[in-house]
């Protein structure tokens, strides 16, 4: 960031009352007043610095830019199109780049310091930032930011992308009109939360979904959505509403459908109680390695929740819950649907 420029705003203390939209304002006319080229990038970049991205902010504004990877403070990675990029991209030292991650995190309504080195949240914008920081990360603080698209892509859009052909996008369409419940299974960035965003826009618009989610993803294009989201603790060690106690809270809203973006612990176990007893139609995705070890993994989960019960018993819930399992994959920076089995 250019020291001139920063020093023209450090004598402007009013900016600090305004807003964002009225201080790029006041930014512009400060510059031009100034005279020279390059007003607008200057405005941009000073911007950047003071409410945005800082050195990110171009890669933040990229249309194609799905995940921005920050390793430390001169090496930073993109993915555009699935595929990871290295960048041209620097911070200007660790410590500038500490000063961003401590930002964005108290935006995101999180906490990041010495005794708490392991943060992430939601930004204003939709992005996802996670960080840890050093001594945990000895290379400097890293950053990971996940990025959604303005527009969710459709089940036709998947078919465009390759992820699958327009067959399966015509059983899965047939299976919500029937209101089959489907599990979604895959590794990280295999893209379940992209699936089941397009799954849930086709639900009936007479239909009332009731989202659970530990961080906010979903954002179906269906006109009668409830999200529950869960909360950490605060930094006093209180406040914290999990996932289990969301979903027990959505039982009695009324659902039409159950649908839990990512099933990571007990909360398996509540779920597969609502799925295995009524509420069909319901969805969730899972990390595993196949559509056979969903079982299992839904199990482990389910375990974590110390209510006397047998694995044998929650493997007819599991074996009663579901009728698709639908698993992807990501290979060679692809995402593809490798397989739809039916409930056996």
């Amino acid at each position: 960031m250019n020291d001139d420029l920063l020093g023209l705003v450090a004598e402007r203390a009013d900016l600090a009352e305004l807003d964002p939209a009225r201080r790029r304002l006041a930014l512009r006319d400060l510059l031009a007043q100034r005279g020279g080229d390059g007003v607008g990038d200057d405005v941009r970049a000073l911007a950047d610095h003071i409410d945005g991205y800082g050195p990110l902010g171009d890669l933040m504004r990229d249309a194609q830019v799905t995940d921005v990877l920050v390793n430390g403070p001169d090496d930073v990675w993109v993915e555009r199109a699935g595929r990871l990029e290295a960048t041209s991209v620097r911070f200007e030292g660790a410590d500038e780049l500490l000063g961003f991650v401590h930002r964005w995190i108290s935006w995101a309504g999180g906490r990041i310091d010495a005794s708490c080195p392991i943060a992430d949240g939601r930004m204003q914008d939709g992005a996802r930032v996670h960080a840890v920081l050093a001594p945990l990360a000895p290379a400097g603080p890293v950053v990971s930011i996940r990025r959604w698209p303005r527009e969710r892509p459709s089940l036709d859009d998947l078919v465009d992308w390759g992820m699958l052909d327009s067959s399966l996008r015509d059983r899965l369409d047939g299976a919500v009109a029937d209101r089959s419940s489907i599990v979604i299974s895959g590794g990280t960035g295999s893209g379940k939360t992209t699936l089941l965003n397009a799954l849930l826009a086709r639900v009936d618009p007479a239909e009332r979904i009731v989202t659970i989610e530990e961080t906010p993803e979903l954002v179906p294009g269906h006109p009668h959505v409830v999200s529950l989201v869960a909360r950490p603790e605060n930094v006093e060690g209180k406040g914290e509403v999990e996932a289990a106690e969301l979903l027990r809270a959505a039982l009695r809203m009324r659902p039409d459908r159950l649908v839990v973006g990512e099933v990571r612990g007990r909360e398996a176990f509540y779920a597969l109680a609502a799925m295995s007893t009524g509420h069909e139609g319901s969805m969730m995705t899972v990390h595993a390695r196949s559509a056979a070890d969903v079982p299992d993994r839904l199990v482990a989960l389910a375990l974590q929740e110390r209510i006397a019960t047998s694995e044998e018993s929650l493997h007819r819930s599991v074996a009663a819950a579901f009728d698709l399992y639908v698993h992807l994959e990501r290979r060679d920076g692809q995402r593809r649907l490798i397989s739809i089995e039916e409930r056996s």
